[in-house]
């Protein structure tokens, strides 16, 4: 009984993704045509009733962790992620001329942050609540702030990126 009652909870606060993950995961498998095109417009209608938007040819590899769900989470249909990676609420992942950023493996990205433009972020990077970021950032960084700025990188000291 517990449990039905949590799925329902989970549900009802757009935290049950697993049927959009489900959706998403087949629309990648299907090459093109009208299943392709069907499941892309159920995947868009159940992120949209989620909150958010994931495009439907975003690389996404491994599972992505939305603690949040995707409330107010944008990521640009020509993003690449990688494995392991937890984003908070209302991130924008944003492109510039039909270039997104690529995000590499272990990356945390902070609530409110904003990613945009043709950019690589490196593996077991930290981006601050708040961050906007628009310049490549290397591995093993913790970047901040308005203009970003690196607080610490793995061997080195910290500066501006």
């Amino acid at each position: 009984m517990k449990n039905i009652r949590r799925k329902i909870i989970d549900y009802s606060r757009g935290n049950d993704l697993e049927y959009f993950w489900r959706l998403y995961r087949q629309q990648q498998r299907t090459q093109s045509g009208f299943l392709h095109d069907v499941l892309t417009f159920l995947m868009s209608r159940c992120a949209y009733r989620h909150g958010g938007y994931i495009g439907p040819d975003t690389v996404i590899k491994g599972r992505l962790s939305l603690p949040h769900g995707l409330q107010g989470v944008f990521i640009s249909r020509y993003a690449r992620i990688g494995e392991n990676c937890r984003i908070y609420q209302n991130v924008t992942i944003g492109e510039v001329d039909r270039k997104a950023p690529v995000i590499g493996d272990n990356c945390l990205i902070g609530a409110g942050a904003v990613i945009i433009g043709d950019i690589w972020i490196g593996d077991h990077v930290k981006i601050g609540a708040g961050a906007v970021v628009n310049r490549d950032v290397p591995d093993g960084c913790t970047v901040v702030a308005q203009p970003v700025r690196i607080i610490y990188q793995v061997g080195r000291e910290s500066g501006n990126v």
